[in-house]
C-alpha cells in the first residue's frame, strides 16, 4: 500500500474531472495544477496550488516550459525506501508526489482539423508524456492516471484502501501509461514521416487501437483481437452477435471491392475472403442477381457487400438465403426490419468508410510486410489495346470491370464478366490455367447461356498459349492481362488468328 497526500493533475481532456476531485478532497489529498486544469478546478472551488507558485518558476515560453522542472521531477522520481533520495528532497526542500494524472494535447486529433505545420507542432506534448513516463517509472511508490476512462478504477482503489492504492493497481497502471506515451509518439513519428515523404524509416512505429478481443481466431485454439490504425474501424455493426475473426477478414475482402465500384450500383458477395459474385448494374435487385447468379452454391453462408443504401425489396431478396453477415450504405427501416429477423445475420453500415491513406499489413514470425493498396484508378493511358480486332465501348468496359475483380481476387485469378457481372471467377490456383478452367466451369454450370460476348481478365500475363487458348475455346471474345512475358507476341498472334481482342494492361495486379 502507499498512502496518497499529494496530487499533481494536468488535463487537456477534463471530462468526470468534478467526481475524481471529491475523492481526493474525501482523502485530505493535497492538489498542484497547471494553468487551464488549475482554473478548471478553482472554478468548481476545489482547493489547489497552482505550479509556478509550487515551483516558484513561471510559466514561460508560451507555456512551453512549466512542469519542466526538478521540483517536479523529483516529487515524482524519488524512491521512499532510499534514504540518500529522502536526504536530498530535505536539502533542496522538495516534497513527494504521490499520484499523477495527466493527459496529453489532443495531437491524434489536431492533425484531423489543423492544416498549419506550425501550429500542429505546438499541440505535441512535451510536460505530460514526461510527467507520466516519470511516474510510471517509479510506480512502486507512485499511481499515475492517464485516461478519464481509469477514473472509476482509482476511486474504487482510494475508497477500498482509505486513500492509499495497491502495488497491483500501480503496476497496471504503469502498463497502461508507458503504452499511451508510446501511442503517442507513434503519432507524431508517423506525422513526420509523412510530411518527409518516408513511408519507410528506419524505425517504424505502429499505432493502433484495440477494438474488440475476437472469440478466437482462424481456428478456435488460435487467440485474437482487432486493432485500427484510426481509433475506429469507421464501419458500424448494427445488428448481430460478435463478429469472429474471419468475419472481419471477409469483411475487409468484399469492402475493399464494394468500395472500388461505381457508387450505388455494385453488390459484392464474398466467401473465405474470394469473391464468388460480384455485379455494377444500377438496380439493386438486378445487381444482387447477378452476384448470386455466378455462385449461388459458393455464395452460402458468405458476405455481402453493397456500395448502397439497401431497400425493403432487396431485403426480402437477402433474407432467402442465409448469409453471414450483410454490408451496406445505410438500410431502410423497413429493410432492418425484415432482416434483423434472422438471428444469426450480421448488419454492417460501412457508408463512413473511405479508402484514403490506407496500408496493408501483413505479419509472420514477428516480422511485418507493409505495402500500399492496389487501389490505382484505371486510366486510359494503362491499357493498350495489341490485337488487330479491337473492342466496343461496352466490351472495354467490360474488360475493366473484370480486371478491377481479378486484382481483389487471390492469385492466380481468372475473371470472366458479361454485362458488368461475373460469369466465373477462378481464384488461388498455383497454376494459371487450373484457373481458367475453373472459371470456365463456373460459367458452364450457372450461367451458360450468357458466355456469348462474354471477356475474361487474368491478374498476370498468360506465360503460355495454353491459357488463353482455353477461354477463346470456350467461348471468351476478348482476354485483358498485364504484358511482360517473353511469349507476348506469341499470345499476341494467337488473338489475330482466332479472331479475338486482346488488351495488355501495363500493370500486374497480384493478389497474394
Amino acid at each position: 500500500m502507499k498512502k496518497i497526500k499529494k496530487a499533481l493533475i494536468s488535463l487537456s481532456n477534463k471530462n468526470n474531472l468534478k467526481i475524481i476531485l471529491k475523492t481526493l478532497k474525501k482523502y485530505k489529498i493535497k492538489l498542484i495544477s497547471t494553468g487551464g486544469t488549475y482554473k478548471e478546478i478553482k472554478k468548481l472551488k476545489f482547493p489547489c496550488t497552482e505550479i509556478s507558485q509550487y515551483t516558484g518558476s513561471p510559466e514561460i515560453l508560451d507555456g512551453r516550459v512549466k512542469t519542466l522542472h526538478s521540483k517536479i521531477h523529483a516529487g515524482i522520481l524519488s524512491k521512499r525506501n532510499n534514504k540518500l533520495h529522502q536526504k536530498q528532497l530535505i536539502k533542496n526542500n522538495f516534497n513527494e508526489i504521490d499520484l499523477v494524472i495527466v493527459n496529453f494535447y489532443p495531437f491524434e486529433k489536431t492533425l484531423e482539423y489543423k492544416k498549419s505545420h506550425s501550429k500542429i507542432i505546438e499541440n505535441i506534448d512535451i510536460g505530460g508524456p514526461t510527467m507520466v513516463r516519470a511516474a510510471a517509472k517509479n510506480y512502486n511508490d507512485v499511481t499515475v492516471i492517464t485516461s478519464p476512462n481509469q477514473y472509476v478504477e482509482l476511486i474504487d482503489q482510494l475508497n477500498l484502501n482509505k486513500g492509499s492504492t495497491q502495488l497491483e493497481f500501480r503496476q497496471k497502471m504503469s502498463e497502461e501509461a508507458f503504452s499511451e506515451t508510446a501511442y503517442y509518439d507513434s503519432i507524431i513519428s508517423n506525422y513526420f514521416n509523412q510530411i518527409n515523404k518516408n513511408p519507410f524509416p528506419q524505425k517504424k512505429t505502429i499505432p493502433a487501437n484495440l477494438i474488440e478481443k475476437l472469440r478466437y481466431g482462424e481456428n478456435p485454439h488460435q487467440i485474437s483481437a482487432v486493432y485500427s490504425l484510426k481509433g475506429k474501424l469507421n464501419i458500424n455493426q448494427i445488428y448481430g452477435k460478435k463478429l469472429s475473426y474471419n468475419n472481419y477478414n471477409d469483411i475487409f475482402a468484399a469492402l475493399t471491392i464494394s468500395k472500388s465500384l461505381k457508387k450505388n450500383t455494385g453488390t459484392v458477395i464474398v466467401k473465405h475472403a474470394n469473391p464468388c459474385g460480384v455485379s455494377e448494374i444500377k438496380d439493386q435487385i438486378k445487381s444482387y442477381h447477378s452476384a448470386l447468379a455466378c455462385d449461388p452454391i459458393s455464395a452460402f453462408g458468405g458476405i455481402v457487400a453493397c456500395n448502397y443504401k439497401i431497400k425493403k425489396k432487396l431485403a426480402n431478396e437477402l433474407s432467402k438465403i442465409f448469409f453471414e453477415v450483410i454490408i451496406a450504405n445505410g438500410f431502410e427501416n423497413a429493410a432492418l426490419n425484415i432482416l434483423k429477423k434472422k438471428k444469426n445475420l450480421r448488419l454492417i453500415d460501412a457508408k463512413n468508410l473511405n479508402k484514403t491513406n490506407l496500408k496493408n499489413f501483413v505479419s509472420n514470425f514477428n516480422s511485418v510486410l507493409i505495402q500500399s493498396p492496389d487501389i490505382k484508378k484505371f486510366e486510359k493511358k494503362d491499357f493498350k489495346i495489341v490485337s488487330k480486332k479491337k473492342p466496343s465501348p461496352q466490351q472495354m468496359q467490360n474488360l475493366l470491370f473484370a480486371l478491377n475483380v481479378c486484382r481483389y481476387t487471390k492469385s492466380n485469378a481468372i475473371v470472366i464478366v458479361n454485362n458488368k457481372s461475373t460469369l466465373g471467377i477462378g481464384s488461388g490456383q498455383p497454376s494459371r490455367l487450373d484457373s481458367c478452367k475453373i472459371a470456365i466451369d463456373k460459367m458452364n454450370r450457372f450461367q451458360p447461356e450468357k458466355f456469348l460476348g462474354s471477356v475474361a481478365a487474368s491478374d498476370a500475363f498468360f506465360p503460355f498459349i495454353d491459357g488463353i487458348e482455353t477461354l477463346v475455346q470456350a467461348g471468351i471474345s476478348a482476354v485483358i492481362q498485364p504484358y511482360g512475358s517473353i511469349r507476348d507476341k506469341e499470345i499476341i498472334r494467337f488473338a489475330n488468328q482466332t479472331n479475338t481482342i486482346l488488351v495488355f494492361s501495363k500493370n500486374r495486379h497480384f493478389k497474394h
